[in-house]
């Protein structure tokens, strides 16, 4: 009987680590199965697929394989393991669209129609962000341990916001009037 207990507590715990590690995640597997859904055919088709998928559980056990396992890696080691390197997504911006291509360690931009592209590359040693354009890489932003930010402005400027909204609010901010000036 103890052994039993032992076994179940241990068990409990074991889930409880992966399920209450206040991981929200990326749901990566449920959004690649969504994705690839939305792609296949007609409307028509996919919601064949969707109900198809609903009725046989294939949504609920990749949901539940993200919650459990995918998100709680992610959570745990800092890398979402279902990142896709090499990836690309169209998006759509004010000039235009442009191609994003994920990368090991950041991502790729390029408008589309041109050749010349903007990397934003993460370097984990030193925790910063950093744009490289014509082979010139410019530190963008530093994250501080204290829940900070160090943030190079495009005047040159530096600027130090909060991880919240308010920080975030305050940064758009600034570099929408430097943007201003920068263009009058």
């Amino acid at each position: 009987m103890k052994k039993f207990n032992l076994k179940m507590v241990a068990t409990v715990m074991i889930c409880g680590s992966f399920l209450f590690s206040s991981c929200i995640g990326s749901f990566g597997l449920h959004s690649k199965l969504v994705s690839w859904n939305q792609g296949i055919g007609t409307k028509f088709v996919n919601e064949l697929v969707y109900l198809a998928f609903n009725i046989i559980p294939v949504y609920g056990v990749c949901y539940l394989a993200d919650a459990l396992v995918i998100n709680s890696i992610e959570f745990w080691s800092g890398s979402n393991p279902m990142a896709s390197i090499g990836d690309v997504k169209k998006v759509k911006g004010e000039n235009g669209d442009y191609l994003v291509e994920t990368l090991e360690n950041g991502y790729s931009i390029t408008k589309e129609g041109e050749t010349a592209s903007m990397e934003l590359i993460y370097n984990k040693e030193l925790n910063t962000w950093n744009v490289v354009a014509d082979g010139v890489s410019t530190e963008l932003l530093q994250m501080n341990n204290d829940g900070t930010a160090q943030m190079t402005l495009p005047n040159g400027e530096e600027m130090t916001v909060t991880l919240d909204a308010q920080g975030v609010a305050a940064a758009r901010q600034a570099t929408m009037i430097d943007n201003y000036y920068a263009f009058k």
